[in-house]
């Protein structure tokens, strides 16, 4: 791997926490956006040469904090201001040997405190969302969009316009008192959420999952759980991201290649996981005296899916009535198009394909519908729905996967022709 690919990837693994640390001690975020980003300069010149180091989180997080020393003494010296000592004490002070901050506690986890703080209730609902993706869990726009379900030209604007507004309207960027988490929670909820599906189903990049963004949706997860153990949503959400880890090592081959959950193995699923999402739903639905909310409603259908001994056992009457309540409470495309699936293994190919009718055209959808095409021996139709299911951003195994199908569909598509008379 070249430097510039070692950096990367240290970046993206690391960056948020590195940023959300420096804008701690220094409550100025261009200031830590600089350091950080001085600090991937010097790390690309340095690793160029002399190697990838044996820590490359410490080596980086160091000279982020040195850097930062740097910018602040220029500006003392350039504008003359007095500004407070302890700044450069606390980033002088060294990190524990396992590279965390000696004093963390679940309060004081960085990330997890800058995500409530984007969470600012000056902000928009949706502003709040995409500044938290995009600048803290380190996504990329595209990414983000995905996430939300919108543009990546939109999101762009989005994101100009937000911090835009931080900048005029001086929004500070500090720790919220307990007072006020409940507040943002609902937002913060979403941010976790998010970034584990963002890492569940990325985008684009050569494999099905990310597993790095997977597990910090998990582990931050679990700390919002911990710092606000009363709370039902956290619950939900630990039990919705806990139920999908539980299976995500059935997801692939040992290739790397695409499984359905029609043809996974089902020990190689955590049982462990399960259990424990089904104890957090339990948990949280007590809470809400089992009146459901979005996060309780995916969490049940995937622990109806985690319980079910095998694919032809799955309650796919009870999957349709989750999914009816959450279209209900939380309208979406992916949730009716999930919705559409099951009523196709329900009731059969025709009604699933009469699901789809009014959703939006974009490459899941059509992919949905090549296959329900194909199981009701349209393969014609499902040939041409197929090659739209290839018209968008991918992962290469779903890229792969898709292929594999069309050929299967174009093959049957022709020997029907054949059979019927109509090819020479």
């Amino acid at each position: 791997m070249e430097a510039g690919d070692q950096l990367a990837e240290v970046i993206r693994i690391e960056g948020a926490r590195l940023q959300a640390t420096l804008v701690r001690a220094l409550g100025d975020w261009s200031l830590a956006e600089e350091a950080v980003q001085e600090a991937a300069i010097a790390a690309l010149r340095d690793w160029g040469v002399n190697g990838l180091p044996d820590e490359p989180r410490a080596w980086l997080t160091a000279t982020a904090r040195r850097k930062a020393i740097d910018i602040i003494r220029r500006e003392r010296a350039r504008d003359r201001k007095e500004r407070a000592g302890v700044e450069l004490m606390e980033l002088s002070r060294p990190d524990a040997p396992d590279g965390s901050d000696p004093d963390d506690t679940v309060l004081n986890d960085d990330l997890l405190r800058l995500i409530f703080t984007c969470c600012h209730p000056s902000l928009a609902p949706e502003a709040r969302l995409a500044l938290a993706l995009r600048t803290l869990c380190q996504l990329s726009v595209a990414q983000v969009a995905a996430a939300l379900l919108t543009t990546e030209v939109a999101m762009s604007k989005r994101l100009t316009r937000t911090r835009q507004k931080i900048a005029l309207a001086k929004i500070p960027y500090r720790v919220p008192t307990d007072a006020e988490l409940p507040e943002r929670l609902a937002t913060v909820c979403g941010v976790v959420h998010a970034l584990y599906t963002a890492g569940h189903a990325p985008v684009t990049g050569d494999s099905l999952v990310d597993i790095d963004l997977c597990r910090e949706g998990l582990r931050l997860s679990r700390l919002l759980h911990q710092l606000l153990p009363d709370e039902a949503m956290p619950s939900a959400v630990l039990a919705l991201i806990v139920l999908t880890e539980a299976r995500r090592p059935a997801r692939t081959d040992a290739h790397g290649d695409v499984v359905l959950l029609s043809a996974q193995d089902r020990s190689r699923w955590d049982q462990n996981l399960i259990a424990e999402g089904r104890r957090l739903l339990a948990e949280s639905l007590r809470r809400t005296e089992g009146i459901a909310d979005p996060y309780q409603l995916q969490a049940a259908v995937a622990a109806e899916h985690d319980r079910a001994a095998d694919y032809p056992s799955t309650d796919w009457a009870e999957i349709i009535r989750l999914y009816d309540l959450l279209v209900s409470v939380a309208p979406s495309d992916p949730a009716r198009l999930s919705r559409a699936v099951a009523v196709a293994e329900r009731d059969g190919p025709a009604a699933g394909l009469h699901a789809l009718d009014g959703l939006r055209s974009d490459v899941r959808t059509a992919s949905v519908r090549g296959e329900l095409l194909a199981r009701a021996g349209r393969f014609a139709e499902a040939v041409v729905a197929g090659q739209a299911a290839l018209d968008g951003e991918l992962t290469e195994p779903e890229r792969r996967f898709r292929r594999r199908r069309l050929a299967e569909w174009v093959a049957a598509a022709s020997a029907s022709a054949s059979s019927h008379g109509l090819v020479e």
